[in-house]
């Protein structure tokens, strides 16, 4: 777990110096300034999905692989287990982000099983784990339309953001209500049609903020092979590398400002007139 600042909720006795920021933020952001030259290196990833098949070829080493379980006193708990996918949902993700940060720390965290099942609670366990961990960059392509887990939910998006955890959360395939893509705190994403892995596009009309590249993707899948998939589960994972990418050239960079950097990034975003 990496030191964190302690959250704070006012500036008494706190000088402006004592709250001076360094910023090296240009002007004008390109992507040479954004991550030009970047690998990931020094930025920590956790894919929070079903779990990661670490011995595939597109997807490398993972550096930390753990799963929701239930402990002897019945609750559910995080701990460490072998690398493995029980559908290769988790794996397509992890490749997707290794290929574009190839040298970042890869982390897993089962929260689905077998045929994508899963419950509410093992989803909200295994996510808040991955925030009190400190990541760097958390890629969530799942979410819940059950609307009792939203307002937990809610609290671990908004706990990454305060925290400085980027959230990089699937919008549903369908318009329908489901968390916790829709929180302002996380940075949402669905898909585009344009079979371009490089096209990024901000939404202007929210709640989904940026559709990425997510249809007919080529993914790692189980036993080391490869399939095509289309969805809002495999565009996320592109948002979420940019961002590791990102963070390993301005390990400054807050949520916030990520978000920025992608709107200012977006092929349809131009300067005004």
């Amino acid at each position: 777990m990496t030191g964190r600042p302690a959250l704070t909720w006012n500036a008494l006795g706190r000088s402006t110096a004592d709250l001076a920021v360094e910023t090296d933020w240009p002007e004008h952001i390109t992507p040479r300034w954004a991550w030009g030259g970047a690998s990931g290196r020094g930025v920590r990833v956790c894919v929070v999905d079903s779990g990661v098949e670490g011995d595939h070829p597109d997807v490398g080493p993972v550096q930390g692989s753990f799963a929701v379980t239930s402990g002897d006193d019945g609750d559910l708990c995080v701990e460490p287990v072998p690398d493995g996918d029980t559908c290769g949902h988790g794996t397509a993700c992890a490749g997707i982000i290794r290929a574009l940060a190839p040298e970042c720390e890869l982390h897993s965290v089962r929260v689905l099983g077998e045929r994508y099942s899963s419950s509410g609670a093992a989803f909200l366990t295994g996510l808040r784990w991955a925030v009190t961990q400190g990541y760097d960059v958390v890629s969530v392509s799942l979410s819940t339309t059950r609307g009792r887990f939203s307002e937990a939910l809610h609290a671990i998006a908004d706990e990454a953001f305060f925290r400085g955890t980027v959230l990089v959360c699937s919008a549903h395939n369908t318009p329908v209500e489901s968390f916790p893509w829709r929180f302002a705190s996380v940075i949402s994403v669905g898909s585009h049609a344009v079979r371009d892995p490089g096209l990024l596009l901000y939404n202007p009309t929210p709640p989904v903020e940026f559709f990425a590249h997510g249809t007919d993707v080529e993914v790692a899948w189980l036993a080391g092979s490869r399939t095509r998939v289309t969805g809002n589960s495999f565009a996320t994972p592109h948002v979420a590398g940019y961002c590791a990418l990102a963070l390993s050239k301005h390990p400054r960079l807050a949520p916030f400002q990520m978000k920025s950097l992608l709107h200012l990034l977006s092929d349809n975003v131009r300067p005004g007139t």
